[in-house]
Parts: structure tokens; C-alpha cells; sequence
């Protein structure tokens, strides 16, 4: 856990949020500023910088993450009309906080 990491803070439960899914290796919650109907984040629990930080050792979360995108979208009711799966990489890349998440985006009509 790094000390002033707010995903940190909310994986570890010290920050009150709603989890739409949990398990021993992510959490699901609902983005405060969202940018869609349905925008949530997918945030393992293991702090992670961002992709460029990604090791051999965590290419099992990058694939829950992912599969986990695709189960939450089905689950959210927009699986057929279609979603987007974004990681902003790098201020230049949008990422605003560093530790790495998965935005699951969709709804529109």
C-alpha cells in the first residue's frame, strides 16, 4: 500500500465506498466523476503504478481485471449495445491517479 494513494485507501476499506464486486484480488466501484452512464472502475488491490509498472508476476490481475470488465459490463445491462475498457497511462495518458485501474464505460444511447 502506498501512504497517500487513494485507491489504496479505499481498497483497504479506509475511505467509505460501495463495492459492486470484491475478491482477494479487486474491487468494482462507481467512478465519483463519471464521463457515461456507466462508468466504473476496476482496481486491484496490489498498488500498481500503471501499466509501464506491470511485472511477469502480474499478468494474472491484468487478466482478472480485464475479464472482470467484461463480467461487470454484462452485469450493468450494456454487454450488447457496447462498452469501452480504457487504462490511461501517464499524465500525458489521462492517468489523474497512480495506481493502476481499468474504466469500464458505457450506456449511451
Amino acid at each position: 500500500m502506498e501512504k497517500d494513494c487513494i485507491f489504496c485507501k479505499i481498497v483497504n476499506g479506509e475511505t467509505p465506498t460501495k463495492f459492486l464486486f470484491e475478491n482477494d484480488t479487486l474491487v468494482v466501484f462507481k467512478d465519483i466523476n463519471p464521463e457515461a452512464p456507466t462508468h466504473l472502475l476496476i482496481v486491484p488491490r496490489k498498488h500498481i503504478r500503471c501499466i509501464n509498472n506491470l511485472t511477469e508476476e502480474d499478468r494474472e490481475i491484468v487478466s482478472e481485471i480485464v475479464m472482470t470488465g467484461r463480467d461487470m459490463a454484462k452485469k450493468e445491462g450494456i454487454s450488447e449495445s457496447g462498452f469501452k475498457l480504457l487504462f490511461n497511462v501517464e499524465k500525458g495518458g489521462g492517468q489523474v491517479i497512480f495506481h493502476l485501474h481499468l474504466h469500464l464505460l458505457g450506456g449511451w444511447e
